[in-house]
């Protein structure tokens, strides 16, 4: 019982004004830990028993709630944790998100159950505790009784969002569970890890567009790998550069997943963003590989934009990169990590409240909490123009100025042009005048010549006919009529036109 006193301590007096600091009080322990794999793996147990079958709109309000003594009973197995209760929040519905990404229970147990737990430091302002399986798969963070709310409530709709775009930088969520034990009351989430433990990650940030007091405070700069804020990556990096296809499929799915969020009215939501500076020598990099192996679709940032490109193959289980998307700063080659977090903070009255007062002091479009509309544009627009920029291929540039020698030689040959176009156009005119003045001598010569012409072509036939007999071939010596030869350029102008 004494290993496991920090789960079970719990104060006199009211204990709902506490449940709010437990997070805070209670510290993070094997005991812990242990009571929390051994509650998801009895959850994911049990629901093995019950057959599949779709999932319908009454499982996502589902909770379902099981006693599990120490000593064991006939449903429960024995532990050397104290009594707690365990709660599973909709249970068939997690499950159909945990196959849609291709996760099978026995690989879900044994990433959560086979190796301790490890607790990871939190850069936020929240009190929730993070900790990640040893298989680097998985993110276990404790959240409150609203965001726990919120997020059954958010299930439908989330349901819908999967099923028609699995590729997707929102969080992925795979169970939901609530532990009492002792009066202490945790409830904790089961999500995708964006940043890969495996891979060193030279700087880290927490983006969300904002400016009002959006810097890393002096205690998490002294920390060995710090979590930076949007002021601090404008001073630092300033912008990150992709391909063109790369750089329109991430802002694309950026865009759709604001919408999203969007629709349901939350903000205050973040962009985690981890750097990989591959021109820094990592020692143990060699045996990145063997390190992880992936077990969960759609888990890394290049298939979660990979959507919309071209090429949506699955990342190798031995790729060195580990699923991160290719970038440049300067002369840096980098690999970036990224996903949206923190979603569970709906827009409801205490942040109006909290919006109005900060309005008050500061300029109100600064801070992070706003409406849900305007907060989707600023975050768009910071990711667009700041982090995130387009790397123009130099081809464009070399037909750009191929194209503005083109139009210079065009422009010398028509300025060489211009005068002899001029002085036909004079002769033309010339000719033109000339027609008009003749018109009544031309319709003279014209019956004449008419006349004549039908003369001849009566004579030729006669002569053809009489060299038939004689002569298989025809050849014609006599030359054209000089006066045929002898047309100047303005005569054909005229009858050219």
């Amino acid at each position: 019982m004494s290993a496991s006193s920090s789960i079970i301590s719990s104060g006199r007096g009211s204990r709902a004004s506490k449940v709010a600091k437990d997070h805070k009080k209670v510290r993070a322990s094997h005991a812990l830990k242990g009571a929390i794999q051994l509650a998801i793996g009895y959850a994911v147990g049990n629901l093995s028993s019950k057959p599949d079958r779709d999932v319908l709109m009454q499982d996502f309000s589902v909770v379902e709630s099981v006693f599990l003594p120490s000593e064991g009973s006939n449903l429960t197995p024995a532990h050397h944790f104290p009594d707690f209760r365990l709660k599973t929040y909709a249970p068939l519905a997690f499950r159909y998100f945990r196959e849609l990404f291709g996760i099978k229970p026995d690989d879900y147990l044994y990433s959560i159950c086979n190796e301790p737990l490890i607790e990871l430091s939190n850069p936020g302002a929240s009190s929730s505790w993070f900790y990640l399986t040893g298989d680097d798969e998985f993110i276990i963070k404790t959240v409150q009784l609203k965001e726990a709310e919120f997020l059954q409530k958010l299930l439908p709709g989330y349901y819908m969002n999967l099923n028609q775009n699995p590729r997707t930088l929102l969080p992925k969520f795979y169970g939901l569970y609530c532990i009492q034990c002792g009066g202490v009351t945790l409830r904790v989430v089961v999500m995708n890890n964006v940043l890969p433990r495996a891979m060193n990650m030279n700087y880290k940030y927490d983006l969300k567009g904002s400016s009002y007091k959006r810097r890393a405070s002096r205690k998490e700069r002294t920390k060995s790998s710090p979590t930076f804020k949007d002021l601090d990556f404008q001073e630092m990096h300033g912008g990150l550069c992709f391909d063109a296809e790369t750089h329109s499929a991430l802002m694309r799915t950026l865009q759709r997943d604001c919408r999203v969020l969007e629709s349901f009215k939350i903000m205050d939501y973040s962009l985690l963003l981890g750097i990989h500076v591959l021109d820094h020598k990592v020692s143990g990099r060699e045996s990145r590989r063997d390190s992880r192996k992936q077990k969960v679709l759609y888990s890394t940032a290049l298939e979660s934009i990979r959507g919309t490109m071209k090429d949506p193959e699955p990342v190798a289980d031995d790729d060195d990169t580990l699923g991160g998307i290719p970038a440049k700063h300067k002369d840096e080659n980098l690999l970036i990590f990224l996903g949206i977090i923190d979603i569970l903070q709906s827009y409801r009255f205490i942040k109006k409240v909290e919006h109005s007062w900060k309005s008050l002091l500061h300029d109100g479009d600064t801070v992070s909490v706003h409406r849900p509309n305007f907060y989707a544009d600023r975050f768009l627009k910071f990711m667009g123009s700041v982090v995130f920029r387009r790397i123009h291929p130099l081809r464009k540039a070399s037909s750009k100025r191929k194209k503005n020698s083109f139009n210079a030689v065009k422009s010398a040959s028509q300025e060489l042009l211009c005068p002899q176009k001029q002085n036909g156009e004079k002769k033309k005119a010339q000719s033109m005048d000339n027609l008009d003045g003749n018109d009544k001598s031309y319709e003279k010569q014209w019956s004449g010549n008419q006349h004549s012409f039908m003369l001849s072509c009566s004579s030729l036939t006669i002569f053809l006919e009489h060299r038939r007999g004689s002569s298989s071939t025809l050849a014609l010596d006599d030359p054209l009529p000089s006066h045929s030869r002898s047309l100047s350029v303005p005569e054909l102008d005229v009858y050219l036109v």
